[in-house]
């Protein structure tokens, strides 16, 4: 068996595997007289079917077996002794006068090598990171709608100024059918809640959906439009009402603060406001953290600059799923994931300059911490660690459970080497000028 390597340039290389008959012929012999042993063939007794008949009907399908797996072995023993990155798989080269009959074999792989590259996290950057606060109209907000949660609904059949109406949001020709509570200070417009002063139930009020909201995005809510149809939407639609309720707001006392939050644990409207407001804040970070790795993911694919075998990726993408593709559709394809190809590739290097790693003890804590919270959410707030071990043993027993958790866990390391790294500004906003941010607007 001889190996040879042809660099055709740094991203494409030919690997050529010349087989000799003294590589593969012992196997096949093997293979051969253990069909002679047990070949059942009309007119020969079990055991004495001459070899010449068995290598005739199976010779040449176990040579091809058993050379392929010679060539398989130790093309794969050479990428790792070698210690090649590729991309893809090798792809055999398509030989028109390749000879089955010869003793000797020579085939030739294409390979797709992977970029030599640096990432630089601390390289100058326009990111920012973003501490998103709850402000007093939002705390406001919230300890009114606890208060009309916790409040009595009083039913009533026509609409007045600070009702609430459920109903449902139609147009057949966009397809939009949804059900919502609406109270009548979520519109823009002042002339469009009037429109709804005196209604009854089974009366229908046309909107006009451009400019019915202070902002777009609550047509997503309130009508289940997608985010990409929502900005500059000019349609009608019909709000049919189903229901009309006045609230009588529930009182801000300690009856009620000891409901919320346990006895004697908030005694004012202030405490029940920090509590709000420290918990919203919490929700908040996730989503900043979130908004910064996919700025930074974003930053790093336009600034890490390097070169992929791109023609060998193409073909490659032609032969690896269940049904070949066409030039065309392989074309498509490597555009639809190139991105993310390179990111896979940068996220790589990321991790070995940094050294980043995940351990088994990683993972049982990091699954550990998930089940107390989720214990906690159904009243166990001190389970054992007998019980809490039990459980992360039967979760890690799950291979497909293990793959996920290593992915989060792996997120979460690499939000903190970016906090830890890249260069970004802090900026302190609301929630709502943080959905402008999310969104570019």
């Amino acid at each position: 068996m001889n190996i040879t390597r042809n660099n055709v340039d740094a991203l494409n290389a030919v690997v050529t595997v010349e087989v000799s008959k003294a590589d593969y012929a012992p196997q096949v012999d093997k293979v051969l007289k253990n069909y002679l042993k047990n070949a059942s063939i009309p007119g020969f007794r079990k055991g004495a079917v001459p070899m010449s008949l068995i290598q005739k009907q199976y010779g040449k399908a176990v040579l091809l077996e058993e050379v392929n797996k010679v060539l398989q072995e130790n093309l794969n023993n050479y990428l790792a002794t070698e210690k090649l990155d590729i991309l893809g798989n090798p792809l055999p080269k398509i030989n028109e006068d390749f000879n089955w009959d010869a003793d000797d074999y020579s085939f030739e792989f294409e390979l797709g090598l992977a970029p030599e590259f640096t990432v630089d996290l601390e390289a100058k950057n326009k990111i920012t990171y973003y501490k998103i606060t709850a402000d007093d109209k939002m705390l406001d907000d919230q300890v009114q709608r606890i208060q009309k949660q916790y409040g009595k609904l009083i039913s009533k059949d026509t609409v007045e100024e600070g009702f609430d109406v459920t109903g449902t949001f139609t147009n057949e020709e966009n397809g939009i059918n949804n059900t919502a509570t609406i109270s009548l200070d979520i519109f823009k417009d002042k002339k469009t809640a009037k429109k709804f002063i005196g209604k009854k139930v089974g009366d229908v009020v046309t909107l006009k959906t451009k400019g019915l909201f202070d902002d777009d995005h609550k047509l997503m809510d309130y009508l289940k439009v997608g985010h990409d149809n929502v900005h500059g939407l000019d349609i009608e639609v019909d709000f049919k009402i189903e229901e009309i309720n006045a609230s009588e707001l529930a009182e801000l006392n300690q009856e009620l603060f000891d409901k919320l939050f346990g006895e004697g644990n908030v005694t004012s409207v202030e405490q029940v406001k920090e509590k709000i407001k420290e918990d919203a804040e919490k929700q908040f970070a996730s989503q900043a953290d979130q908004k910064f790795i996919n700025d930074v993911t974003s930053s790093l694919l336009e600034n890490t600059k390097f070169d992929l075998p791109a023609e060998f990726l193409k073909k490659w993408i032609q032969t690896v799923g269940e049904t070949p593709l066409t030039a065309e559709q392989a074309e498509e394809e490597y555009a639809r994931s190139e991105n993310g190809l390179r990111y896979q590739l940068i996220e790589g290097k990321v991790m070995s300059q940094n050294n980043l790693q995940i351990t088994f003890d990683d993972l049982k804590a990091y699954t550990a911490e998930i089940i107390k919270k989720q214990m906690a959410q159904f009243g166990q707030m001190n389970p054992t660690d007998e019980d809490v071990d039990g459980i992360v043993a039967r979760v890690l027993s799950n291979q497909e459970e293990v793959k996920r958790l290593s992915e989060q866990v792996m997120n979460e390391k690499m939000l903190g080497l970016f906090k830890e790294k890249v260069k970004a500004k802090t900026k302190e906003v609301s929630y709502e000028q943080f959905i402008k941010e999310m969104y570019g607007e």
